[in-house]
């Protein structure tokens, strides 16, 4: 075969494949979709996971797959995502903590949380509340912050753990309000809200879906939410931003990514099932459940935003000197 007809030959395959290319992501998806949960069975953002994977399910007749794989603060579960091919078959529920915080607080991480993935979309978030046994003096933010100025390092914080996003959400708030406070970290939200409960510490910075039932039973109160927004759940608990902190947001979001070098094309068919999901009233419904609100928008916003997140935690976090225990 001459020069010539070799390359006639060698395009012809190329369009040949390229159309076949072209069919297949048109058909997509021709299987069903694996979807990575980092954490155990049972907890928020697992109950997320598998309301997302139920609903694609019922609307665009998708089978989704619930792949649990806990271990490492998300580490696990997110490295199998990033290393999976990128075709769209094998997505993961990132999260604030396994793509904006461990990065900072893990000496090695077996991915890159910029570079190694793909977002496709955000699905909720879920601010922190800072909360008080029912009988406490202390009625606002104001109150705490006046008081907390007055007795330097006498006032306990509890949250669920170090690194977690009540801890750093207390370190901002002590940092822009120039307080010394005692972070005290617990395993766990239960054990935290029992020692609230009990007496044992002061204050508690824990997610919304933990503290909501004590507030709803009248054994603590809520001094404000870590928002932009007020939560539709707690209608009457202002923001810290409201409360003279402008712009303080720390919330745990959760969205769906996939392995680097998605094809635009699948990417846009993710994005455009998971934003009709999450506008469901019964999905949005069942967020507002657990203190959530739900969160749509373009794979670019999202990834504007995980930026956005990864910047502000780092700098918190390497100011603060922030390590894990």
């Amino acid at each position: 075969m001459d020069r010539r007809n070799f390359l006639q030959a060698a395009t012809l395959a190329a369009l040949a494949q390229a159309a076949g290319m072209a069919r297949a992501q048109n058909d997509w998806p021709q299987k069903p979709l694996r979807l990575v949960v980092p954490f155990t069975p049972g907890g928020g953002t697992d109950a997320t996971s598998r309301l997302i994977a139920e609903r694609l399910t019922v609307l665009e007749r998708w089978t989704v797959v619930i792949d649990n794989k806990p271990g490492a603060a998300g580490n696990i579960g997110l490295d199998a995502v990033a290393k999976a091919a990128p075709d769209g078959y094998t997505i993961g529920m990132g999260q604030t903590s396994n793509l904006t915080i461990n990065p900072w607080l893990y000496p090695k991480m077996p991915f890159d949380a910029l570079k190694d993935f793909t977002p496709i979309a955000e699905v909720a978030a879920q601010p922190v509340v800072l909360a008080v046994r029912a009988d406490s003096p202390l009625r606002t933010l104001a109150d705490f912050v006046k008081a907390a100025k007055a007795r330097p390092g006498q006032f306990s914080i509890a949250q669920a753990g170090s690194g977690t996003v009540g801890h750093l959400a207390g370190e901002m708030l002590a940092r822009r309000a120039g307080l010394q406070v005692l972070q005290v970290p617990y395993k766990g939200a239960g054990p935290a809200m029992t020692d609230l409960l009990g007496g044992q510490i002061g204050l508690y910075f824990g997610s919304s879906v933990s503290v909501m039932p004590q507030l709803s039973g009248g054994k603590a109160r809520a001094l404000a939410v870590t928002s932009a927004q007020r939560l539709p759940a707690l209608p009457d608990v202002p923001t810290v931003a409201e409360q003279g902190f402008p712009g303080f947001e720390a919330t745990t979001w959760v969205g769906l990514v996939g392995p680097a070098g998605l094809p635009a094309d699948v990417v846009a068919r993710l994005n455009a099932a998971v934003v009709k999901v999450v506008a469901r009233k019964e999905v949005q419904d069942k967020l507002a459940l657990e203190g959530s609100v739900p969160v749509t928008g373009t794979p670019q916003q999202f990834d504007a935003y995980i930026r956005a997140e990864h910047a502000k935690w780092g700098a918190l976090i390497r100011d603060a000197g922030i390590k894990l225990d």
